[in-house]
């Protein structure tokens, strides 16, 4: 198997203007777009101005938590229980953000350069940083990730933009089809990174206990399906290697 293209910058600005390119070279900056064009019609069924949904498209930056922002305020749900459901549906976010910050992480590295990482970590960003920083020098992953995010995040501002204006246009179902982009555009991407036995059984066990999860209505479903799928899988590969 061929040794990875290792990537360079000259600078740290030629690295983030790197990863704007390499946001628009990957399907999901226009997966993002038709996603946000729904968030963006969402809100404007709500009353919400385009203002305030364009700010929380930044500061949530979390598609389907998002969505229960819009839903849950425009549906009149008091504020602290709109925290807590936004807060939680975040919690499928902090394993990616500690498996990615210690590639971020060198040695002249500070606790605050990694905020901004932290905060731009969602899915889209994670999968093509988790494939792409490993190629590059330590130095360079910060302002690469920021650049990538920020390349994802103008493709989600424009859609929600497009959406809001779009909004007496949008079929409900079409409107519907588009938020389900994402998922789709996640797995599909996730399937093809996974090179390893151990990476493919821990996604065709989430798979199959998410489901059932859902079914039965268990809190947090999306969690304790990662969780259990990839602990099975790490103690199934744990033994495996134990008898070779």
């Amino acid at each position: 198997m061929p040794e990875p293209h290792r990537i360079d910058f000259a600078s740290n600005s030629a690295a983030f203007a790197g990863g704007v390119k390499s946001a628009w070279l990957s399907v999901f900056a226009y997966v993002l777009f038709g996603t946000y064009v729904g968030i963006g019609a969402l809100a404007y069924d709500f009353s919400f101005s385009l203002a305030w949904v364009t700010w929380s498209t930044l500061l949530v930056w979390a598609g389907p938590a998002q969505v229960i922002l819009i839903s849950t305020l425009g549906g009149g749900a008091k504020l602290i229980e709109v925290a807590i459901a936004v807060g939680l549906s975040g919690v499928r976010l902090l394993p990616m953000v500690v498996s990615l910050m210690p590639l971020l992480r060198g040695p002249q590295t500070r606790t605050w350069q990694l905020l901004l990482p932290a905060h731009f970590t969602a899915v889209s960003m994670w999968v093509e940083s988790m494939r792409l920083t490993p190629l590059m020098p330590v130095e360079r992953r910060i302002p690469f990730c920021n650049g990538l995010a920020c390349g994802y995040m103008m493709a989600a501002i424009i859609g929600t933009v497009a959406g809001y204006y779009l909004a007496a246009r949008l079929p409900t179902l079409l409107t519907a089809a588009l938020l389900f982009l994402t998922p789709m555009s996640f797995l599909v991407s996730i399937t093809r990174n996974s090179s390893l036995l151990v990476d493919r059984l821990a996604l065709l066990l989430g798979l199959v206990i998410g489901p059932i999860l859902a079914y039965r209505e268990v809190e947090l479903d999306v969690m304790w399906a990662g969780i259990a799928g990839g602990t099975i899988a790490y103690i199934g590969h744990r033994i495996r290697e134990s008898l070779r």
